[in-house]
């Protein structure tokens, strides 16, 4: 077994490189423009998917991989916005392409591609959507760069007349450890917390109104890639995935702070996205002081994530939403059944954090 990780450096990626990693035999290459902190048994490889020449040179010298995992991103700059736009749409799809297309063609032994999508693909950041989002609904009729790899995928399953097979996984809000992603909050909260905490204050909680929300943690999504990979259930199926329970961030918020060595505070809406900046040499210092091994670089550390945090604290929000759940039925009823806590999760991955002397 060899599999070919695209997005190493990203949540998802991350803890998938780590995951197959660990399964004896398994020989994993991981794909991504950053060179990841921590990885250890894989191969790392440096490239820029939208470099077509450099893919066909990776995949020459890897046309022997079993599997592909395609998790890697490209967003744009304030997230939210770049969501609609076409040049990001096809920024993604093209990067897709120039790594699937020479792979198919090689002709070797590739025997699955697992594709991530997410739940935007039901069109709730576009129009309110039923509850639950479930597989089998129609295709929200909006333009989304996951159909676009959607349609892709499948025409090169077509061609290949089913030589390998291709599972779409759609996660909701995804917790991890990777550094420097564009969606990950918990490097976010990390940081937050660390900058309250050395300035001698609680845990305040910077959000708006609360909503019900799912989230799954990177290392049960990792669990559920490698399901996909080998579950003759799971060949050619999408299936949503998710902790399996809900989450109100307002009411985690305890939790959160004692996972963190603090107390919770009171409520005090305010955009990290605007704020965090402004504390970069409060993090810096923490960074020294403590002797972290974190970029000191408050964006190398949290990407875009402040502002992904804005908009799932429900910063400005002064009404209860109704909330985007999705359906896991369909997942479990094929034999992925793994479920966690959040709560715990969160502590998890704090601690892991930690652990790796990335936060104090």
């Amino acid at each position: 077994m060899k599999v070919l990780v695209a997005g190493a450096s990203g949540v998802v990626g991350y803890s998938a490189v780590k995951h197959f990693a660990a399964v004896p035999g398994c020989e994993v290459i991981g794909l991504s423009r950053r060179v990841p902190l921590d990885l250890h048994d894989v191969t790392l490889v440096s490239v820029d998917l939208d470099d077509a020449t450099a893919c066909r040179a990776v995949v020459a010298e890897h046309r022997d991989a079993t599997h592909l995992v395609y998790a890697a991103l490209f967003e744009t700059p304030g997230l939210v916005a770049g969501w609609r736009e076409r040049d990001q749409m096809e920024m993604n799809l093209r990067m897709f392409r120039n790594l699937v297309d020479p792979l198919v063609a090689h002709g070797g032994p590739l025997e699955h591609v697992t594709l991530l999508q997410g739940t935007k693909a039901y069109g709730g950041h576009v129009a309110t959507v039923p509850i639950p989002g479930r597989e089998r609904t129609p295709r929200h009729a909006h333009e989304n760069f996951y159909f676009l790899q959607e349609d892709h995928l499948l025409e090169q399953h077509a061609a290949a007349r089913g030589a390998w097979s291709w599972t779409i996984l759609r996660p909701q809000v995804i917790l991890g450890e990777s550094l420097g992603s564009n969606m990950n909050l918990i490097p976010a909260i990390g940081a937050y917390g660390a900058v309250l905490r050395d300035a001698g204050e609680p845990l305040h909680f910077p959000g708006g109104a609360p909503s019900v929300l799912e989230v799954v943690s990177a290392d049960l999504l990792a669990r559920a890639i490698a399901w996909a990979g080998s579950s003759a259930a799971a060949r050619n199926e999408i299936f949503n995935v998710t902790n399996g329970d809900v989450l109100v961030w307002r009411y985690a918020w305890p939790a959160i702070a004692s996972a963190l060595g603090m107390e919770p505070g009171e409520d005090r809406p305010m955009s990290l996205a605007e704020e965090m900046p402004r504390r970069q040499h409060d993090w810096e210092a923490i960074v020294d002081r403590c002797r972290l091994r974190a970029p000191q670089s408050l964006g190398e550390f949290v990407g875009q994530s402040f502002v992904y945090a804005d908009l799932l604290f429900g910063l400005g929000r002064d009404r209860v939403p109704l909330p985007q759940l999705v359906s896991t039925i369909k997942i479990r009823q094929a034999g992925f059944t793994d479920c966690l806590d959040s709560e715990a999760d969160l502590a998890t991955w704090f601690a892991r954090l930690r652990e790796r002397q990335l936060i104090p």
